[in-house]
């Protein structure tokens, strides 16, 4: 049986692609920084907390790495941890850094010292391209990050380009533009719209702040994208992927579809609020995700309204229950 570890197991794409691992026969461990006080509500949503092994890890601590990789002996390590939050990179700098760079540094390190065939996967980011205009970003397009968060993952891409390159490890990143799910916690944007707008239709008489929604995102759907890291690290060659719809919005229309979705105009609840604006923001991100068709085999199932549509049904459906 294939063994994976994945690091960040309780997140949003962590919980997802064990859910698709568990499903194709993987014994799956994960990891949290305290196994024990973590609630896994993503891997309960899912119905496989039970099955998912988790340990407790500080991916800044090259002991506890070693630690976890001695005791699991995994063949593939998916990295997904790390502050995760574009937004709080701005208040949390160092800790974004720290946890995004030096955990994958460690977690690259462990695997050369083991000296074991371990695969690795790295969650990239598209926030590393910072602004491209008009033109859609692909593996060639360099990098012009603009915040902490993109900073670190940037680092964190060349320490797997690397470790690849000096120490003939298989490790490879997936270069993600922005996906989401019902799984998603309220500090992401996305969110925060799908759940205000329900609450708003279900009577709450908030308005909902917002920062710059004309801004341009290239918004997909988590679990296509949780396949196509299983995918790179099936390939005979390790190489880095841009993951993307190749299609952009704006946040305004992804408001708007959210409002529509539940039978309101959206002019009528928002409000745009300055305090909310990033010290620096990308205008525009649209990825080209040519080289994923081509050699994985991989593309997009679902496109920014898709993904509208079932986050608020599935957001309606959870406050039914509750």
């Amino acid at each position: 049986m294939t063994t994976a570890l994945i690091c960040g197991v309780s997140g949003q794409d962590g919980a997802y692609l064990a859910k698709l691992l568990l499903d194709k026969g993987y014994e799956v461990c994960g990891t949290s920084r305290d196994a024990q006080m973590s609630s896994f509500s993503n891997l309960v949503r899912l119905g496989i907390r039970d099955r998912v092994k988790l340990l407790s890890m500080s991916l800044t601590d090259f002991r506890s790495v070693l630690q976890v990789l001695n005791k699991t002996q995994p063949h593939e390590i998916y990295n997904l941890a790390g502050q995760s939050s574009v937004g709080l990179s701005f208040d949390q700098p160092v800790e974004t850094l720290d946890s995004i760079a030096t955990g994958t540094i460690n977690l690259l390190e462990a695997i050369r010292f083991i000296q074991a065939p371990i695969k690795f996967y790295n969650a990239g980011s598209s926030e590393c391209f910072g602004d491209t205009g008009d033109r859609s970003a692909d593996e060639l397009t360099a990098f012009r990050p603009r915040s902490p968060y993109a900073v670190a993952k940037a680092a964190a891409f060349w320490e797997v380009a690397n470790y690849r390159e000096a120490y003939g490890l298989f490790a490879c990143s997936g270069i993600l533009f922005n996906h989401e799910s019902p799984l998603r916690p309220e500090r992401f944007v996305t969110q925060k719209i799908v759940a205000a707008a329900c609450r708003i239709a279900a009577g709450s008489q908030e308005k909902l702040h917002l920062g710059n929604i004309s801004i341009k995102r290239d918004w997909g759907w988590a679990p296509d994208y949780v396949q196509a890291m299983h995918l790179m690290l099936q390939q005979d060659q390790p190489d880095d992927y841009v993951i993307a719809t190749g299609e952009s919005n704006r946040l305004q229309d992804f408001v708007a579809t959210a409002f529509e979705c539940v039978g309101l105009n959206w002019q009528d609840w928002v409000i745009t609020d300055k305090s909310l604006y990033r010290p620096t923001d990308i205008a525009v991100g649209r990825g080209h995700p040519a080289k994923a068709r081509e050699f994985l085999g991989w593309q997009a199932q679902y496109k920014m309204h898709d993904v509208v549509r079932m986050m608020v049904e599935a957001k309606q459906a959870q406050n039914l229950t509750e």
